[in-house]
């Protein structure tokens, strides 16, 4: 998947500014897509030469103008071919496996140390999910479609660090054991 339908999703949602976006990618859609301020206004730039995107420029008397911007037609069908068709898992590419698949060259403490970091990084990560959760998704009953739909993305993201900190524990008990046996 592209950055370009993460942005014309994110604007299917709402007109937004380059920075309001940054920040939706940052919150809400941190478990969707990360994408750095660069990235958001490079893309940006793209949908607008190619007809996907409108600017409003939106005056403030105290600051720079502002640009928001706005899906335009054309962007809305580009948005709903893409969505309209099958997606692939994304592929996987994770150091740590590669580790534990030739886990038997190495000491069982930096395996340990590895499976410590990562499980720090998802409680972290957990913990924002949480507090995006509690922002955003008090009621999830009460949503509509959209948002509700919204929160079964963030609940992936929940239930795979979840599910990921169970197999942290699995790893560290089969570490242990292997440790004590003869």
């Amino acid at each position: 998947m592209a950055l370009r339908y993460a942005l014309l999703a994110a604007l299917h949602e709402a007109p937004a500014t380059g920075y309001e976006l940054t920040q939706r990618f940052r919150s809400r859609l941190a478990n969707v897509w990360n994408a750095s301020h660069q990235q958001v206004y490079r893309e940006l730039a793209r949908l607008l030469q190619d007809n996907k995107l409108l600017v409003e420029t939106v005056e403030q008397s105290d600051k720079p103008d502002k640009k928001r911007y706005h899906l335009t037609l054309s962007g809305k069908k580009d948005l709903q071919d893409w969505l309209n068709q099958p997606q692939s898992r994304p592929p996987v590419r994770d150091p740590l496996l590669v580790k534990l698949f030739a886990g038997d060259l190495l000491e069982s403490e930096v395996l340990r140390e590895d499976l410590e970091q990562l499980k720090q990084d998802w409680l972290a990560q957990l913990g924002y999910f949480r507090s995006i959760e509690h922002t955003y998704f008090r009621q999830p009953d009460a949503l509509s479609r959209q948002y509700r739909l919204q929160y079964m993305a963030l609940r992936r993201g929940v239930t795979q660090i979840t599910a990921g900190l169970e197999w942290i524990e699995e790893v560290e008990a089969t570490l242990e054991d292997l440790d004590n046996a003869p």
